[in-house]
């Protein structure tokens, strides 16, 4: 089935089921819809990092940003619980739900264009995985790349403390070989959540110990 033809559940902004269409149409028509987002902390550095992926080129929204550690739509008929699947299709992960920590649900809007309007209703979690990066299993028709950023030094970014940091990781290259690079990044290098997200984000970690 082609990424068009995905079906997914529908619902108003109260959170309400409306019914199931097709992912074409609830893009087009700004739909609300549901998606699995989880961001993957990493404490092998010497301080906490989180995971950012490269978004592939050809990627309908924000393509060639960084972004979520792993994420997906939940299509029709599906929980929150299956979106762990994200993690192993994407990233080579195989995680139960229940090792998962929640950070709660943000609604966000994206108005790309008048033909392409984004409504999620975004499951936010965090996963600690402290395996070195290039044991990663990145999903070549999804991922182009995955890169550590310091917890503090995204915050910072974020909140346009500072204006650039550094962000060490792999890029995919030819026949899919994983080449190792640093990265100089800017906010315009990431997909623009609001900073409520990121915030709900950073509050989780730093109740967890993973950030000041």
């Amino acid at each position: 089935m082609n990424k068009s033809e995905e079906l997914f559940d529908i619902y108003d902004e109260k959170m309400n089921k409306l019914g199931v269409a097709p992912r074409s149409e609830v893009h087009a028509k700004g739909l609300w819809h549901r998606t699995f987002q989880c961001w993957i902390v990493s404490l092998e550095g010497k301080e906490p990092s989180l995971l950012l992926q490269l978004r592939h080129p050809e990627k309908d929204l924000f393509p060639n940003l960084l972004d979520i550690s792993s994420a997906g739509h939940l299509a029709a008929g599906e929980t929150t619980e299956d979106g762990v699947r994200e993690l192993e299709e994407e990233l080579g992960l195989k995680v139960d739900f229940s090792d998962l920590i929640p950070c709660g649900v943000f609604a966000e809007e994206d108005l790309i264009s008048d033909q392409l309007i984004d409504r999620e209703f975004c499951h936010v979690f965090i996963y600690r995985c402290d395996q070195p990066l290039n044991r990663y299993i990145l999903q070549p028709d999804e991922v182009s790349g995955l890169f550590a950023v310091s917890v503090v030094d995204l915050e910072r970014l974020v909140h346009q403390e500072t204006k650039e940091i550094m962000a060490s990781g792999y890029k995919m290259g030819i026949e899919s070989e994983l080449d190792q690079t640093n990265l100089l990044l800017t906010l315009d290098h990431l997909v623009p959540h609001p900073v409520a997200y990121f915030d709900l984000v950073f509050r989780t970690l730093r109740e967890n110990g993973w950030s000041e």
